[in-house]
């Protein structure tokens, strides 16, 4: 199943996913004021993942704090480090882009959670690392909003140590 949704993300016309991306960005950015977010752990989009670098920018200039998820180690939770949009980046040991120079912190209260595919229980498929299930597993839970295109809903069983998300937003919906 992950391969044949990161096959149809990926097939996505440039235009359409730009369209969608920004129809995403307006209402991550809605939620957040709505919600009064301070604070918030973002990622960097990696495989066709909605790209919402222009609504970071925002939220940074609206004050609130953003972070970006690192793997220190393998089969551990992620860390995070403090971010702002324009910061020097690099590539870690598996291709996804760090702040260059990391400045850990404490895991966010709010953290975006790209998703591979969903389900309609908000369970997320992701790439089959656990990283986020371990991150989200650690106490206290952030609260989390997961991202996707509303073409990767799917059925499919949650796992043993799946936990579900809070809220998923789409181009098209807040689930």
């Amino acid at each position: 199943m992950r391969k044949a949704l990161l096959a149809a993300r990926r097939a996505l016309p440039e235009t359409t996913r730009a369209g969608w991306d920004a129809a995403i960005a307006q209402r991550l950015l809605d939620w957040c004021a709505q919600e009064k977010v301070e604070e918030l752990g973002v990622y960097w989009p990696l495989h066709g993942e909605p790209d919402l670098h222009g609504a970071y920018a925002q939220l940074a200039a609206r004050g609130v704090q953003l972070c970006l998820p690192v793997v220190l180690e393998k089969h551990a939770p992620l860390a995070f480090s403090d971010w702002t949009p324009g910061v020097a980046m690099v590539k870690d040991g598996m291709g996804v882009a760090v702040p260059a120079q990391l400045r850990l912190r404490a895991a966010p209260a709010t953290l975006l959670v790209p998703c591979l595919g969903f389900n309609g229980e908000r369970y997320r498929l992701g790439y089959g690392g656990g990283y986020y299930d371990r991150t989200l597993a650690q106490a206290p839970p952030p609260r989390t909003l997961g991202i996707a295109y509303a073409c990767l809903k799917a059925s499919f069983p949650n796992g043993e140590y799946d936990i579900a998300l809070d809220h998923i937003v789409t181009e098209g919906d807040l689930y």
